[in-house]
């Protein structure tokens, strides 16, 4: 999304309220006219400071390989320096002051209401385009461009009340004060943080944690943290999977970090550490035909699992259960549905008569990383014996 156009319009914007603004100041003598001359200029200024920092934010180099998109963060908190001295011009002239009459004249409101709507309008604009490319200089332009708003209706208010002789000039001027002093203080914090690498919300994290546990091959997540750095969001994670090829865990660190950038908005960079993950207790699940210990020869269909937990390496029995397979009588799909729902069960290792490894519901068990383990057996006793044999072989090859 190109923002610099809009770094062009806002200094257009400004030039255009200073130079309303100073025309009423000149003509009227008003000093909270003359005050929101001010708070433009010092706008001008900031909205020169916002152009540059949207182009030199996107360069990089071998000095600064990450980027300068700290650069806008710099210029948000400059934009907030730039306020608080339009506050204290605005405060010193309102306190300390000799007093003066204001002259006020039809057309004079009428460039009152102009500085008003112009810039409601285009803050409008600028703060939607300013949030949808997660720009801080341009959310934080829009923000001071709000602050107009308010500060021109209490000038409108002011002139209104000189003509029918009430005198609100130095207490309009005083409340434009207060306002621009709390929109800088806002720029100021936000700006900070991301200076200080403050980590991201919450929500942001617990949306990247639930992506992360979603890939099924994923058996922790033992740290997760994130920063901002201009609009751009930098993550890093490390996760803990039950798989233990290489080339498997770095696919998986890949998968996971292409899902984050893309269902997370503004992610330049998701930095996904995987280490395999050695389990004390390991799950088995073998098919069988009913509860009489048939071993099934057909993965889908089986209409029982026989489940059973044990302490590795020494092998203790901690749990031993059927399962009924909910899917057996399913019209279509079945061994997808079936795999599926083995991994939401958190198994670790299949026993199976039915060789399924080059098939659909083999290749969704391996991705998440479920050993598979093929047997030439129709007891569950001899099944369960060729099993442990082949599972100690695979533990001492890894």
């Amino acid at each position: 999304m190109a923002l610099e156009p809009w770094g062009w319009a806002s200094i257009g914007v400004n030039l255009l309220l200073t130079a309303i603004n100073l025309v009423i100041a000149a003509a009227s003598g008003s000093l909270a006219v003359a005050a929101e001359m001010v708070h433009n200029l010092v706008d001008l200024m900031a909205s020169v400071a916002v152009l540059a920092g949207l182009k030199i934010s996107q360069r990089q180099s071998k000095d600064f390989p990450y980027g300068l998109y700290k650069i806008e963060n710099l210029v948000a908190i400059g934009v907030a320096l730039l306020i608080f001295v339009s506050g204290y011009e605005i405060a010193k002239e309102a306190l300390f002051s000799p007093s003066r009459e204001a002259r006020v004249e039809p057309w004079m409101l009428i460039g009152i209401g102009a500085s008003a709507l112009v810039p409601l309008v285009f803050s409008h604009f600028e703060m939607r385009v300013g949030r949808e490319a997660n720009s801080p200089a341009l959310i934080a332009d829009a923000q001071e461009y709000r602050a107009h708003i308010f500060s021109s209706g209490l000038v409108f208010v002011a002139m209104i009340g000189q003509i029918i002789g009430v005198t609100l000039d130095r207490v309009a001027a005083l409340i434009i004060v207060l306002l621009i002093g709390r929109m800088g203080w806002e720029l100021l914090s936000d700006g900070m943080r991301v200076l200080l690498d403050a980590s991201l919300d919450p929500q942001t994290l617990d949306q990247v944690r639930e992506i992360i546990t979603q890939q099924p091959a994923v058996v922790e997540v033992r740290s997760l943290m994130g920063r901002n750095a201009g609009r751009y969001r930098f993550i890093e994670a490390e996760v803990g999977v039950r798989v233990r090829e290489l080339e498997k865990a770095h696919h998986i660190g890949r998968s996971i970090a292409s899902s984050i950038r893309e269902q997370v908005p503004h992610v330049e960079r998701a930095l996904i550490h995987v280490e395999p993950v050695n389990k004390p207790v390991r799950r088995f699940a073998l098919p069988l035909n009913d509860h009489n210990n048939a071993v099934s020869q057909h993965f889908g269909t089986a209409p029982v699992f026989l489940m059973r937990d044990l302490r590795i390496p020494e092998g203790d029995l901690l749990n031993n259960s059927s399962v009924s397979n909910p899917f057996a009588d399913a019209p279509r799909g079945r061994g997808l549905k079936v795999a599926q729902w083995l991994i939401e069960q958190q198994v670790d290792v299949l026993v199976t008569a039915d060789d399924v490894r080059d098939k659909g519901p083999g290749y969704a068990l391996g991705d998440a990383g479920i050993e598979v383990i093929v047997i030439d057996a129709t007891v569950l006793d001899e099944a369960w014996e060729n099993a442990m044999e082949t599972f100690a072989g695979s533990q001492g090859a890894a």
